[in-house]
């Protein structure tokens, strides 16, 4: 599917705000709601659009603590890669791993009440994985940007 000037502008408009409605939406990219709402499906349709979310506020929910991890594994373990993973996704903490080039394997974002919580996280679920050599964990002191717009040329 090749997109158009309407159909980036739809992308864009829905990054910023997923509850837009239809009628906004419309009226915002300058075309009548029936063919933007087919313009819609069609995004959804062909895999532009994966899903809808709500941000929540993590402040609201006392997660005080983001963090990130860097982890590198010990290779020599028989399915070391997919051992590791199997356990990262069982654990609720993580909100994100990602497979990473330079001096550690992987990145892990993580989200936790407070320090007591992250010192537990640690502890009790990620030192047991036998396939991890060595963590290293950044903790985050502010978020000075955050942005869900994806960086691209919604302009053509």
């Amino acid at each position: 599917m090749k997109l158009d000037e309407l159909d980036l502008s739809i992308l864009k408009r829905l990054q910023e705000n997923g509850k837009i409605t239809n009628l906004q939406l419309s009226k915002d990219i300058g075309l009548s709601p029936a063919p933007t709402l087919e313009r819609v499906k069609k995004l959804e349709n062909n895999g532009f659009i994966q899903s809808y979310h709500a941000l929540v506020d993590e402040a609201k929910l006392e997660l005080g603590i983001s963090a990130f991890m860097q982890i590198s594994l010990i290779r020599q373990r028989d399915n070391a890669i997919s051992n590791f993973i199997e356990q990262i996704n069982k654990i609720d903490e993580v909100l994100e791993c990602y497979n990473v080039t330079g001096q550690a394997d992987y990145l892990l974002k993580i989200m936790v009440k407070d320090i007591t919580a992250f010192d537990l996280l640690v502890k009790e679920k990620l030192t047991p994985i036998p396939e991890i050599r060595n963590m290293h964990s950044m903790i985050v002191i502010s978020k000075d940007k955050y942005s869900k717009v994806l960086p691209y040329n919604y302009k053509k």
